[in-house]
C-alpha cells in the first residue's frame, strides 16, 4: 500500500482546487454540478465534451477556465471546410535574409494549453481525425515530423444537440478520448434575473488567475498521490465489465440494447476522475461515492447502443444509470444480520 497523503497535503490540494471551483462558479451562475465535473476533469487532465443549446455559457466556461489557470487559450471554430492543417499547422516556404528558401513549421491553434473546439461535429471526419493523436499523446505529426504540444493540455469541445444539418457524428475513437461528456442545461428565472441586473450585456466578470505553473504542478502531483483502494478499483472494473452485453454482470437493459461496451480507457478515466473528486472533497483516498459521482459522465458516451435500442429511446446515459443501479459496490452483498 502506498503512503497516504498527510492531512496538510490534502488540505493544500483541496484549497487549490476549491479556488478554481469558486472562480468558475462566479463566472457561470447556477451550474454547480456541471462546474464541479469540469474542475474534476481538469485535475484529472482529461478532455471534456460539452453538449448544449446555444447561449448557455459553454464558451464562457472554457475561457474562464483558461483565465483562472493562467494558461494560453486557443479557439478553433469547426466548419465543414476546415482542413486538418488548419488545426495542426503546417510547413510554410520561407526565405531568409540570404535568399535561401526552406520549409518552416508554423504551429496551428492546437498548440495551446486550453483549446476550445467549438461545434466540433461540424467538421468532416478527416478534420476531426487531426485531434486524435493530440488528445491521446499530446503531440501532432505533420509530414512525418512530430511536434510536442505544450503542457498541460486540454481539449474542451462543444456541440449543439439540435442543429444536426451539415454535421458529422463524432467517431467512437474520438468520443473515447473525452474523459467526460457533459450536458449543459438552462438556468432558472432567478439566475436570469441576477444576470440582467448585475452583468452589463450579460458579460461575466473577468477572472484573475488563481494558480501558476508551480502550484498547478503541485496540484497534479497531489491528485496522482490520492490512494485508490483495491475494493474501489475492483468496483470500477466491474462497472465497465457490466456495460458489455456478453458479460455475466450486465443488466438486462445492456444485454438487450448494447452492441459494444465501454473500453479500458473508461476504467482509467473513472479512476483518475475519482482521485480528483476525492481530493476536491478533502479525502486522501478514493471512495465508492467518488466513483459513483463520475461514472455516468465517463461511461455514457463510450457505450454503443444498437439500432433497436435507439428506436426504443435507449441512450448511453440511461445505460450508465442502469449499470450503476445493478452493480454492487462489493462483489457480494454483506449479510444484514447474524443468523
Amino acid at each position: 500500500m502506498s503512503e497516504l497523503l498527510s492531512p496538510e497535503q490534502v488540505q493544500r490540494g483541496q484549497s487549490l482546487a476549491q479556488g478554481l471551483l469558486d472562480g468558475l462558479n462566479q463566472r457561470l451562475l447556477d451550474q454547480g454540478p456541471l462546474v464541479e465535473l469540469v474542475v474534476v476533469a481538469c485535475l484529472a487532465r482529461g478532455h471534456v465534451l460539452l453538449e448544449g443549446l446555444p447561449g448557455l455559457g459553454k464558451t464562457e466556461l472554457v475561457k474562464g477556465l483558461a483565465a483562472l489557470l493562467g494558461l494560453d487559450f486557443m479557439r478553433i471554430q469547426f466548419t465543414p471546410d476546415l482542413l486538418p492543417g488548419d488545426i495542426t499547422g503546417g510547413q510554410v516556404l520561407e526565405e531568409d535574409d540570404a535568399g535561401r528558401r526552406r520549409f518552416v513549421f508554423h504551429r496551428g491553434p492546437i498548440f495551446g494549453n486550453v483549446v476550445l473546439a467549438d461545434e466540433i461535429n461540424r467538421a468532416s471526419p478527416r478534420t476531426q481525425s487531426a485531434l486524435l493523436e493530440a488528445m491521446q499523446e499530446a503531440r501532432v505529426t505533420v509530414l512525418g515530423e512530430t511536434h510536442v504540444l505544450p503542457q498541460p493540455f486540454w481539449v474542451l469541445a462543444t456541440q449543439n444537440p439540435i442543429e444536426l444539418e451539415g454535421t458529422f457524428p463524432l467517431p467512437e475513437a474520438q468520443l473515447d478520448r473525452f474523459l467526460f461528456k457533459l450536458d449543459v442545461g438552462r438556468v432558472g428565472h432567478s439566475t436570469l434575473s441576477t444576470i440582467l441586473r448585475e452583468r452589463s450585456r450579460g458579460r461575466p466578470p473577468q477572472p484573475s488567475a488563481v494558480t501558476d505553473a508551480e502550484r498547478l504542478a503541485e496540484l497534479f502531483a497531489l491528485v496522482d498521490s490520492v490512494f485508490l483502494p483495491t475494493a474501489v478499483a475492483d468496483y470500477i472494473a466491474r462497472l465497465v465489465e457490466a456495460t458489455h452485453p456478453d458479460s455475466a454482470l450486465a443488466p438486462d437493459l445492456v444485454r438487450n440494447n448494447v452492441r459494444y461496451g465501454a473500453s479500458p480507457r473508461a476504467a482509467i478515466s473513472m479512476a483518475e476522475a475519482g482521485r480528483a473528486k476525492a481530493l476536491l472533497a478533502g479525502r486522501p483516498n478514493v471512495g465508492f461515492e467518488d466513483v459513483k459521482a463520475v461514472a455516468a459522465p465517463a461511461l455514457g458516451h463510450r457505450v454503443v447502443v444498437d439500432y433497436r435500442g435507439r428506436l426504443d429511446g435507449v441512450n448511453g446515459p440511461r445505460i450508465a444509470q442502469a449499470v450503476l443501479a445493478h452493480v454492487d459496490t462489493l462483489p457480494e452483498r454483506l449479510p444484514t444480520e447474524v443468523a
